[in-house]
């Protein structure tokens, strides 16, 4: 079975929350860090497959705000939206957790992880 991974950015408020709740309850995971590591390769076709387009680019953080038109528009297509995420990872959605199941999920929701880790 594979490890629970939480994916994210250390200084990230909802992922220091994440990460603080699964040491609270216990739970060993392995945190892969944006800023550090990059986004891994070939993830992303995956990750859109799973939980959506949508629901992996954070729209709403001062990231894509920062953005011109033109890079915004490139993420209108999925090899457009894999660029921009490959190459600034900060506009992912945080914090996207890959389960031991196979699972991913994007965000934190303490109420859906206790239920998904059986607690």
């Amino acid at each position: 079975m594979q490890p629970l991974i939480l994916h994210g950015i250390p200084n990230c408020d909802t992922v220091k929350r994440a990460r603080a709740w699964l040491a609270e309850q216990g739970v060993d995971h392995l945190f892969h860090d944006f800023k550090k590591l990059g986004v891994p390769p070939g993830a992303l076709a995956g990750w859109r497959a799973a939980v959506g387009a949508d629901r992996l680019l954070n729209r709403q953080g001062t990231s894509w705000r920062k953005l011109d038109p033109g890079q915004q528009a490139a993420a209108a297509t999925p090899e457009g939206l894999d660029r921009l995420l490959q190459a600034q990872p900060s506009l992912i959605k945080r914090p996207l957790v890959q389960w031991p199941d196979g699972a991913l999920t994007v965000g934190f929701d303490p109420a859906d992880w206790a239920r998904r880790l059986g607690r």
